[in-house]
């Protein structure tokens, strides 16, 4: 029988996977990679001002992601410095931002390094709930944006001819990139939570023929990738979410990399 923590370390996990790996799609398929890790690097500090404030962490991270996702999406036009650029400023800049603002909580309160390369073995039962709440949320609302974002991410101008709201869906797919980087942070870690968007959907590629094929096998990949990084971590005590990442890595150049070769012939 697992313990108890395997237990809610394995549920957190699935979570994760099943909440980020859809999202992930649109975010290899809108090349915006870098913008998620802008995102996710700004979570520290939102942990830092959720100690400080005395709120809940899981909430101060989700404002402080919205409050950078809505900056990024609102700088995106302007034309003074290549975005980016832009992006690495700000990314460095939210992340150093945070680790100063952690010298000022008291360390016995604060996990840094768990907060940045994630702790599974360490989620809570409210982590849990938050994780698979915001899933639950996170994928009724992708559901609800699905089509209007694919005719968005495939042509930007014709999907605005047949009336689709261009700011208003983007807008929407930025929030939600905020409140997935927020929630999966436990698991992951801020330094790794982009791997668990990109990697899956890279893997699923080669494989699907829609995009909604693409979106689950890239939820199962994330699943398989979460079980057997848990697993190798437990085995041979190594830290959990860089050894998600591995097996992310593993999984992408095992099954992806060969049949994008085939592919190509």
């Amino acid at each position: 029988m697992l313990d108890d923590f395997v237990a809610r370390a394995v549920l957190a996990g699935l979570g994760a996977a099943v909440l980020a790996a859809p999202l992930g799609c649109f975010v290899v398929w809108r090349r915006m990679a870098y913008f998620g890790e802008t995102v996710a690097y700004s979570g520290l500090l939102g942990v830092a001002l959720g100690f400080l404030l005395g709120v809940d962490l899981t909430l101060g991270v989700i404002v402080t992601a919205i409050a950078m996702a809505l900056l990024l999406s609102g700088l995106q036009t302007q034309r003074a410095i290549p975005y980016d650029t832009l992006l690495g400023i700000l990314a460095h800049v939210a992340l150093a931002s945070g680790l100063i603002a952690a010298n000022f909580v008291s360390g016995a309160r604060l996990d840094l390094m768990g907060y940045l390369f994630g702790d599974i073995l360490a989620v809570s039962k409210e982590d849990v709930f938050w994780i698979w709440g915001g899933a639950a949320a996170v994928l009724a609302a992708l559901t609800l944006l699905w089509r209007p974002l694919l005719a968005l991410t495939v042509h930007e101008e014709l999907a605005a001819a047949e009336g689709v709201r261009v700011r208003r869906t983007e807008t929407a797919f930025i929030l939600l990139i905020a409140v997935t980087v927020a929630l999966a942070m436990k698991v992951i870690g801020i330094l790794l939570i982009t791997s668990l968007m990109i990697f899956p959907a890279a893997v699923a590629r080669p494989f699907a023929k829609t995009p909604e094929q693409m979106a689950a096998l890239a939820a199962l990949a994330a699943a398989a990738s979460v079980a057997g990084g848990l697993l190798l971590s437990l085995r041979l005590d190594t830290a959990a979410g860089p050894s998600i990442v591995l097996a992310l890595a593993a999984l992408f150049f095992v099954a992806a990399v060969p049949a994008l070769a085939l592919r190509g012939r």
